[in-house]
């Protein structure tokens, strides 16, 4: 009888795409970026040079988290920002496979890779647990799996979404006007620009952000809309920032508008991803989701948000609800600002449910 059985052929390799020059110039040719897992030699060298390799993330505060939260192997813990996983992989490690940690993250492409990676170093279904769920909507898991000993939420945006032009976080390269933390819900960023009146954009530039030149900033863009311009990508937004701060008087005019780019595009992420009022929300929430004695840290980035934080556990403190907070927020060492440049607006502030 013929052999019908088909020869196995061996895995075929494909070859890594080429580009032009000594060093590749578009994300989506940067291998090392795409897989750094696969490049841990590279990476280390970069962080030592005080540098975050590009899609990956450091981070922050990591030590003086779990001083705090004082993590027992058995207790079930949250991690409301995923992210890169770095937090939550130091968490499970103090679980030593025993408890569980439950994570949120609203980006399902960022949040995947998380999930995948930290399964590859042991952490399963068993003992970890990814909901893409924004965490506003914290009350509903615990209904589902009981309060938390231990919380942690980590308000900075993750370095992947920063280095990834994609997803158009960043002045400095070019890419779709995004912003989105979950591209597949809302509008893009460049669509919200042409809803603002100048008033409104002010008023949104100052209150997310602190610009100085807020009025000069809205003012160009509205006008520059009306008139006809096409303000859809990172670059031609940097631009408009560029135009308004023209004539303003600034000891370091390139300076300023380095500034004044960041602090535009923070200001409409928060705006575009509600941010301020899904933080209200989960501060809300958060005593009612700790157990007897739980532990909450929140990592903020902008002083609005600090602000909330700060507010929410006096308010709550007061009500007897916490039963205690920390007296002042905690910052990064000077070593760790030195390590990771993005550490240093970070802010840590803590509260300890009451035991009732």
């Amino acid at each position: 009888m013929e052999d019908t059985r088909k020869e196995e052929l061996p895995p075929q390799h494909h070859r890594r795409v080429h580009y032009s020059g000594k060093y590749p110039k578009h994300f989506e040719e940067k291998y090392k970026e795409l897989q750094p897992d696969k490049y841990g030699a590279t990476l280390e060298k970069v962080r030592s040079k005080g540098s975050t390799p590009a899609g990956t993330h450091i981070p922050i505060m990591v030590q003086e988290i779990l001083d705090f939260l004082q993590i027992q192997p058995g207790q079930q813990g949250l991690d409301c920002t995923l992210g890169y996983g770095g937090h939550s992989s130091a968490m499970l490690a103090r679980l030593e496979h025993k408890g569980h940690l439950y994570a949120t993250d609203v980006d399902p492409i960022e949040s995947a890779k998380t999930k995948e990676r930290l399964a590859k170093q042991g952490y399963g279904e068993d003992i970890f647990t990814v909901k893409l769920l924004n965490f506003a909507n914290v009350d509903q898991l615990a209904a589902a799996v009981g309060p938390f000993n231990f919380v942690l939420a980590d308000l900075g945006v993750s370095s992947m979404q920063l280095d990834n032009p994609e997803r158009g976080f960043s002045y400095k390269t070019e890419g779709p006007l995004d912003l989105r933390m979950n591209p597949l819900k809302g509008i893009p960023a460049w669509k919200r620009l042409r809803q603002f009146s100048e008033d409104e954009l002010t008023g949104m530039l100052e209150e997310n952000a602190d610009e100085p030149f807020a009025a000069e900033i809205a003012r160009t863009i509205v006008r520059d809309i009306r008139q006809g311009v096409r303000i859809e990508t990172t670059g031609a937004l940097h631009q408009e920032v560029v135009k308004a701060l023209q004539k303003v008087q600034v000891p370091d005019r390139k300076e300023a508008i380095k500034k004044s780019s960041a602090r535009t595009f923070q200001a409409l992420r928060i705006d575009i991803n509600r941010e301020f009022e899904v933080l209200y929300t989960l501060l809300e929430k958060l005593p009612y989701i700790l157990a007897p004695g739980g532990r909450v840290a929140i990592l903020t980035f902008h002083s609005g948000e600090d602000r909330l934080v700060k507010k929410a556990f006096k308010h709550f403190h007061q009500e007897g609800l916490y039963a205690e907070i920390a007296d002042t927020v905690q910052r990064p060492s000077p070593e760790e600002c030195f390590r990771n440049g993005r550490a240093k607006p970070a802010k840590l502030r803590w509260a300890v449910r009451a035991d009732y």
